[in-house]
């Protein structure tokens, strides 16, 4: 697939097949992605891959525990600043419109919206899933170093034909994906990401981008 196309046919996809993704295909993107760029080549990123029968654990004890209103782990992070300004807010409260739209979700129906949230610990079906977590003492530029890694991933996933959606709601119950994937103590979850073949009748709306020049200037003679 050409680097282009990868680009921008990848997206969140929430609604998968259960066809199972081959192994072998998950070592070679992993093994590709692991040339993604670091500073000073530290390679902060720490993964976990879950498949199969630890899987569908993970998924049960996760939705079990949300469906039940257990009160959600404190993330480690801050995921967004407590005052969101313009042009963000804007641009977040757009995306859940257009999200819930897809779902034909009204906004004041909040079960309706809560059971949506609740297919997320359910990787939206996806039989694969990976865990990104990172050194609780590093810092943001390692970040972001993790943020070009997943990016590189995800594009990679796309060149083998699958689909993938980076999901930082798995920090709300780290500790169940902890009981699974039995990381030491000095890792930090950061996201998970659900991986397989993207189910054909997922209703969705393809999320919009800002104008070129609303993000991005030119300085030339």
């Amino acid at each position: 697939m050409d680097v282009y196309d990868a680009v921008k046919s990848r997206r969140a996809v929430r609604g998968f097949t259960d066809e199972p993704v081959p192994v072998e295909v998950l070592q070679r993107v992993l093994d590709a992605a692991r040339w993604a760029p670091s500073g000073s080549n530290l390679q902060p990123w720490r993964i976990y891959v879950v498949t199969g029968e630890p899987l569908e654990r993970l998924k049960k004890l996760a939705t079990e525990r949300v469906a039940a209103g257990d009160p959600w782990d404190e993330r480690e992070y801050q995921l967004y600043p407590r005052e969101l300004k313009s042009p963000y807010v804007e641009r977040r409260s757009e995306f859940g419109r257009e999200r819930y739209s897809a779902l034909g979700i009204e906004r004041e129906d909040w079960e309706a919206r809560q059971r949506a949230a609740i297919a997320n610990w359910d990787c939206f079906g996806a039989p694969a899933a990976l865990f990104c977590y990172i050194d609780r003492d590093l810092g943001r530029p390692q970040w972001a170093d993790v943020g070009m890694y997943l990016q590189t991933v995800m594009l990679l996933l796309r060149a083998e034909g699958l689909h993938s959606c980076p999901q930082m709601a798995w920090s709300q119950v780290r500790e169940t994906v902890a009981d699974v994937v039995q990381p030491p103590d000095e890792l930090m979850l950061f996201c998970g990401m659900s991986i397989g073949y993207q189910d054909p009748g997922e209703s969705y709306i393809r999320t919009g981008r800002a104008p070129l020049e609303e993000t991005v200037s030119f300085v030339s003679d």
